[in-house]
């Protein structure tokens, strides 16, 4: 390829990476150790040089073939749809260069392939003009099957959980992702989900995503029990955006008949109807143990879309910041987040509540601060739904013999409309050398959040300086084992603020996230 006349054009073989630059300097390194003979030194140089000037000019080309190899289950539809036109289209060698580049990162992108090697050779002779073949060899992964499972102890709620999952990939030959995963808290809740995931083929835009769900939980101290079961329909899916259709169908149970007059109200079969919009930006060099970059997600939901639905329309608007700094002092990082989240109504004059109590927001539990973004929801230091906007008594157990009084009712939380959490986590080598090279390490964290409901359609009537002045606060320290599935924890933590009918308490918490 010295030029564009009709002589040969040497095959190059190379890791073709976007913005790669080749340096002389490498190549005269290796003459100066010794390790290659000069032959094979001037040999390689002379093809550096070659590719170096046919891609910084205007070198006319064009492509003859593209040849994909190593294809044994993948269907060649799924491996031509990642590799896309350009390649075949490209008029320049820069072109072809930038378009198999790109070609290898979506190759690699689909978790289909072990290795991707993109070979740029001569055409056959006979061929006329500046012919080349791009050949694609692909080797497939050994292993398609994945899982886990665990037996994990939350001292917090003195109860215990099952949780397992299993991913399949390319089952079908289609680079597709097959997973399920569940979970089982004993006497509490269950949670089963299935999914697939199939990359964009032929004529489809998008990839295709979609997902059932069934939960059944056992709302702590509410006298409820929720039955659910969903679909979610992947509409748009791209690295940083997503767009989802989600069915939802609920059936909220009240088995002990004492809860509240605002609960009893919402009690019964619900079908709802939603869009979910998701942006997503991840520049944080970990999810496990961040040390610098930012991640930001933003959510926004429309529901209530179902025909005849009792919820008027609604909008679920979510933010979660994260930012990662490092310290330079016992590999310390200092990592800090905030979340809001608001749920107001589309429609006025509905009667009821403004939102249906399913979809409010709930604070606490024991989910790790740095890890995953998802919202406004975690909050150490409280038990799950342990952080109360507002409450209402629960009435009377009827078999209860008295007067219909309790000396102590208990408290149905209901949620809040209005959400915002925020922390602060230093990160910190522990002194021991055998915890460092385990990746063992300290931190300390300082976390606080609440809750408010709005009463009014009017977003404006929000009581804004109320709101400031009841946040919840906690302050702690722990130990983090970070693993290849999860981050573990264990934590000492103390309550700075609480209300008197949060659900907060100062002591060992011990908690699993996912990454």
């Amino acid at each position: 390829m010295a030029n564009a006349s009709d002589s040969d054009i040497p095959s190059v073989t190379h890791d073709l990476d976007e913005d790669e630059e080749f340096d002389d300097d490498d190549l005269d390194d290796e003459d100066d150790d010794g390790g290659e003979p000069l032959a094979s030194s001037s040999e390689a140089a002379r093809l550096e040089a070659v590719l170096r000037r046919l891609t910084a000019d205007e070198v006319r080309i064009r492509v003859h073939q593209v040849t994909i190899r190593g294809c044994a289950r993948t269907r060649r539809a799924a491996v031509e749809a990642a590799v896309g036109p350009d390649v075949s289209r490209a008029a320049t060698v820069r072109d072809l260069v930038r378009a198999a580049a790109a070609a290898g990162d979506r190759l690699r992108c689909l978790g289909a392939f072990d290795t991707v090697s993109i070979t740029l050779d001569a055409a056959p002779p006979g061929i006329p003009g500046s012919a080349v073949v791009v050949l694609i060899d692909v080797a497939e992964a050994r292993g398609r099957a994945a899982g886990d499972f665990g037996v994990f102890a939350n001292t917090q709620s003195r109860s215990c959980s099952l949780e397992g999952s299993v991913k399949l990939k390319n089952l079908f030959g289609y680079c597709e992702t097959w997973d399920a995963s569940g979970a089982l808290e004993l006497d509490k809740t269950a949670e089963l989900s299935a999914g697939v995931q199939m990359p964009r083929i032929g004529a489809i835009p998008t990839p295709l995503m979609a997902r059932i769900s069934f939960v059944s939980d056992d709302w702590l101290k509410s006298s409820l029990k929720e039955h659910l079961m969903g679909v979610s329909v992947g509409l748009l899916s791209t690295i940083n955006h997503n767009i989802a259709y989600n069915l939802t169908w609920r059936k909220l149970t009240d088995p002990t008949r004492m809860s509240s007059n605002s609960v009893q109200e919402e009690l019964g079969h619900s079908l709802l109807s939603s869009i979910k919009y998701a942006y997503k930006v991840d520049r944080r060099d970990s999810s496990i143990r961040p040390a610098r970059g930012y991640a930001f997600m933003s959510t926004s939901q429309v529901g209530g879309l179902a025909p005849g639905s009792k919820y008027s329309r609604f909008l679920r608007q979510e933010f979660d910041l994260r930012v990662a700094l490092p310290l330079g002092v016992l590999n310390g990082a200092l990592n800090a987040g905030v979340a809001a989240g608001v749920i107001h109504p589309l429609e006025r004059g509905s009667a009821g509540s403004v939102s249906p109590l399913v979809e409010r927001f709930n604070l606490g539990g024991n989910r790790a601060l740095v890890c995953r973004l998802g919202g406004p929801s975690s909050l150490l230091g409280f038990k799950t739904r342990g952080l109360r906007a507002a409450t209402e008594s629960r009435t009377q157990d009827p078999n209860t013999p008295g007067n219909g009084t309790s000396p102590s009712p208990e408290l149905n939380g209901l949620g809040g409309e209005v959400a915002v959490t925020a922390f602060a986590d230093l990160s910190f080598d522990l002194p021991l050398k055998p915890l460092r090279e385990l990746g063992i390490h300290g931190h300390a964290f300082v976390c606080a959040g609440n809750l408010g409901r709005l009463t009014e359609c009017d977003l404006r009537k929000f009581p804004v300086t109320e709101f400031l002045q009841t946040f919840r606060s906690c302050a702690g320290w722990g130990v983090v084992v970070p693993t290849r599935l999860f981050r573990v924890e264990m934590n000492y933590c103390y309550i700075l603020k609480q209300l008197d009918h949060d659900g907060g308490k100062t002591g060992i918490q011990l908690n699993f996230s996912s990454s």
